[in-house]
């Protein structure tokens, strides 16, 4: 079985344990790869804290989903060859989700791979995106599209960097959290909003790791992962190049609405499950959107989901509170009895 990278979660003495491991590996030359924000907010700290990185070349990128695309995977190819990164070179992904996505991608497939290590920055980072070893970019509108599997060598966690994002950013990270929490740990579930800052992170990695490990290329359970993202994923889509776009873990929120409702249509949970679920949800997160959606304008991203299969919608489904299964067929009008659910009930949520 491939084994997991290792995760170092020390708050005190994160990069002491990073200069360690940059010691043990004798790189031929580092990279790392940010966007303007951890640029300016992050990659300081960084350098400062670990002095083997201070001769490293900065790659930068533009931040946003717009930016996870095949010309800017493109453009970082272009500079690690112009700045004769070989085969032992390190990629450092210093950043959030999108940069954890796309640095795995770039990296591994680079001169068909180099090691690449994830520094996340945002809570959405460190609690799912920079862990699991998946890896990729968005293609003709649909997200994740293309990508591979393939580990980091070590994921290195400074909770520190949570205090330099908008609140905005934080909430986006913490609509994982929430549903690693549902499908996963129903105790998790009932104390989130008691539980410290480092204590959450660690225990949503600690549940996210455990699941991958069983499953590390997405064959069977890690599909569970995938709850509330087959609507999700098709609602952050649709909305991309609109006026009202959504970060990731916004929709992500919406879409484990909607894929409860269709678990309750489907009878796999009850009614009190399913208000309960809505009310947690729309207690802490806002998950009102500007744009109607209708089926029909979702339809063309849904069909071409990865988790689809035989030409049929496929989901991951909760079947209680910490309990999820997965490959569950779901019609389209069960989809669009939850659209409407959710679009009707929208004055109520006000």
């Amino acid at each position: 079985m491939e084994k997991l990278a290792p995760l170092t979660f020390i708050k005190s003495n994160t990069f002491d344990e990073l200069s360690k491991f940059l010691k043990t590996k004798n790189y031929s030359s580092y990279f790392i790869l940010c966007d303007e924000n951890t640029l300016a907010h992050c990659l300081p700290t960084l350098i400062t804290k670990c002095k083997l990185l201070t001769d490293a070349e900065i790659i930068e990128i533009e931040s946003g989903e717009e930016n996870k695309q095949l010309e800017i995977v493109a453009n970082i190819w272009q500079t690690l060859i112009d700045f004769n990164a070989d085969k032992n070179s390190l990629l450092i992904n210093l950043g959030g989700g999108v940069i954890t996505d796309l640095g795995g991608f770039v990296a591994s497939t680079f001169k068909r791979g180099i090691d690449f290590i994830n520094i996340p920055t945002t809570l959405l980072a460190m609690a799912d995106a920079s862990v699991g070893g998946k890896n990729g970019i968005d293609f003709a509108n649909i997200k994740n599209v293309v990508g591979t599997i393939t580990q980091p060598k070590a994921i290195f966690i400074y909770d520190n960097f949570l205090s330099t994002l908008p609140q905005r950013q934080y909430s986006n990270g913490l609509a994982e959290v929430y549903k690693i929490a549902l499908i996963a740990n129903k105790k998790l579930w009932q104390n989130l909003s008691e539980k410290r800052e480092a204590k959450i992170i660690e225990t949503s990695v600690g549940l996210k790791q455990k699941i991958v490990a069983k499953d590390v290329h997405d064959k069977g359970l890690r599909k569970i992962l995938n709850f509330g993202h087959t609507l999700g994923h098709a609602i952050e889509s649709f909305l991309l190049n609109t006026e009202n776009p959504l970060l990731h873990g916004e929709a992500v929120v919406i879409g484990m609405l909607l894929e409860s409702h269709i678990a309750f249509q489907k009878k796999m949970i009850t009614k009190e499950i399913f208000i309960e679920i809505e009310t947690v949800l729309c207690t802490h997160f806002n998950i009102e959107i500007k744009e109607k959606l209708g089926f029909e304008n979702l339809k063309p991203i849904i069909s071409n989901d990865k988790k689809n299969s035989s030409n049929k919608i496929r989901m991951a489904l909760i079947t209680d509170i910490g309990a999820c299964t997965f490959d569950v067929e779901v019609t389209e009008k069960q989809i669009i009895n939850a659209l409407n659910y959710f679009e009707g009930n929208a004055t109520k949520r006000n």
